[in-house]
């Protein structure tokens, strides 16, 4: 029985798949190996990478004209710059591979038998080079090196390793690698490497600089994403319904870990969907979504384990505060955290690489808050006896919560000027928690956040009966108060035609020191093309 992969290169015998190779022929790779050319792969982690390279590894050595090897150096990063133990792993893992993927060399024995003698007699700063030299000499054809998770290595390990394949460039194809592949999440020229030896920061692009391409390997498309799923209905039977793939699609934009995981948690976790004759339906697909966001999976728990670095926080509170431009970053700041796949740039400007992750972040960032506002907030008094949501009950605690504590609790949180945003989200949390989900939009240029309130109206028919729809949009006090509700009431009326809400909200949060808090706090019912909007200010 296959299933879809979520850990590890897919396996096409085990796994739902799509064609790894075919993934990397809009790039015509199998035309720079001929030319020679070492280029980078890089794309953000779980994207299908290590796949990708087995897949075309498989191509080379069934052609005939190549030897290719694949190596994965993330065998050394715990050792970080004591390099001789680092190049004493990596050429072990060079010659188990040789071993691996050329069995049926006659040459193999004694192309992995040289390097390890190679390990034991050669200085760290030459081995590798010599044991290239070596290999390319003793096979047969061609020799063609990948080499993955480049960018694990730190320090002087990473430049020696980038400068000895740099000393051996000019000797291909007879007496070193015909091509080779550096794979990992950035692109090299991004690199900014901590020299222990120099003293010093040396860039990627400096000691690698006989890179004739950088390449990206990209997320998905909605018909490859539907060619995946289409798999499982080939196999066992079960049909997803169309509004379930236009589900999966809006949650995870194609990011190829998140399509696999979710699919997964859809077709294989819910017993009633067990039985194949169950269709996959959009609210299977919905509670999937949230089952994985719960679970805080490896590839989630790695992703937003980054939200703290500075580079990435200098590109992301902008976004979560919906800004119209980041502040105080730089290009390569964006180019870096792109890279880890947690933003996507396009003509709407820098945005949250899609749903999952724009659920993901604010929970993240508000984990601590949340925990303290469980104890201090329980849910009973926010939902009435007919089991609906009062939102005006719930906002005017909000509203009443932020006036006495915004200051100090802001406090407890990292992304501080994102404090406002990031409270009442943490503050709608208990909404999730007992049973209900919010959808979250924002991004830099929007000057908003919009959140999208879905709370099941009959506790025993969940999401397949009646629901409450509400509409709550974020917005900081910009220029006047007249403008800012302005435009907020515009903004607030698009998304309740989009969302098919019944009930809207518009929360004005100020922000100056100087304004006094019974100026700022109000209540308000305004009318906007004969829909009934509550503004609050706070």
């Amino acid at each position: 029985m296959k299933f879809f992969n979520t850990a590890g290169p897919v396996n096409p015998a085990k796994h739902y798949t799509l064609d790894p190779f075919a993934r990397l022929v809009d790039n015509d790779l199998l035309s720079l190996v001929a030319q020679e050319k070492y280029f980078v792969l890089h794309a953000p982690r779980q994207t299908g990478k290590t796949s990708a390279l087995l897949g075309l590894l498989s191509e080379l050595n069934a052609s005939g004209d190549y030897c290719c090897v694949y190596m994965n150096v993330e065998v050394a990063q715990g050792l970080r710059e004591d390099i001789g133990a680092a190049f004493a792993t990596i050429l072990d893992q060079l010659a188990r591979r040789i071993d691996f993927h050329l069995p049926d060399l006659a040459e193999s024995m004694a192309m992995s038998a040289a390097v390890r003698e190679l390990a034991a007699e050669r200085a760290p700063g030459g081995a590798l080079g010599e044991a290239l030299a070596r290999l390319s000499e003793l096979a047969p054809r061609p020799l063609v090196l990948f080499i993955d998770e480049i960018d694990s290595l730190v320090g002087d390990t990473l430049i020696t390793v980038l400068r000895q394949i740099r000393a051996g460039y000019d000797m291909r194809p007879a007496s070193f690698p015909q091509s080779i592949v550096l794979c990992g999440v950035r692109d090299i020229k991004d690199y900014r490497i901590h020299a222990s030896s120099q003293k010093e920061v040396i860039t990627g692009g400096s000691c690698f600089n006989i890179k004739a391409e950088s390449l990206r390997l990209g997320d998905f498309s909605e018909p490859e994403l539907r060619a995946l799923y289409a798999q499982h209905t080939a196999a066992t039977g079960q049909p997803f319904e169309e509004q379930a793939l236009a589900a999966a699609w809006s949650y995870t934009a194609g990011q190829p870990w998140l399509a696999n995981a979710l699919a997964y948690e859809a077709c294989f976790k819910p017993r009633g969907v067990r039985a194949r004759a169950q269709p996959i339906t959009a609210e299977v697909m919905a509670g999937a979504k949230e089952r994985l966001v719960v679970s805080r999976a490896t590839h989630l728990d790695q992703l937003t384990d980054k939200l703290g670095e500075p580079r990435v926080q200098r590109v992301v509170e902008p976004i979560v505060r919906g800004l119209e431009r980041t502040l105080g970053s730089s290009n390569h700041d964006i180019s870096y955290v792109e890279d880890l796949g947690l933003i996507k740039r396009g003509p709407e400007g820098v945005r949250i690489a899609n749903a999952i992750y724009r659920e993901v972040i604010p929970r993240e960032l508000t984990d601590t808050v949340q925990f303290n506002l469980e104890a201090n907030y329980q849910q009973s008094w926010y939902v009435t006896p007919d089991h609906r949501l009062d939102l005006p009950e719930l906002l005017g605690a909000f509203q009443q919560f932020f006036r006495e504590h915004s200051e100090s609790w802001s406090e407890l949180l990292t992304y501080k000027e994102a404090g406002p945003q990031l409270l009442l989200q943490a503050f709608l949390q208990r909404i999730v928690n007992g049973g209900g989900r919010i959808d979250r939009e924002y991004g830099l240029g929007r000057m908003r956040t919009d959140l999208l309130v879905q709370w099941p109206l009959d506790p025993e028919q969940g999401f397949l009966g009646p629901v409450q729809r509400v509409v709550i949009e974020l917005k900081l006090l910009h220029k006047s108060l007249r403008t800012t509700i302005a435009q907020g009431l515009r903004q607030t009326h698009d998304y309740v035609q989009r969302t098919g809400a019944a009930d809207a909200h518009l929360l004005v949060f100020d922000r100056r020191t100087d304004v006094a808090w019974d100026k700022k706090v109000f209540r308000l019912a305004e009318q906007h093309d004969g829909l009934t909007i509550t503004v609050w200010g706070m």
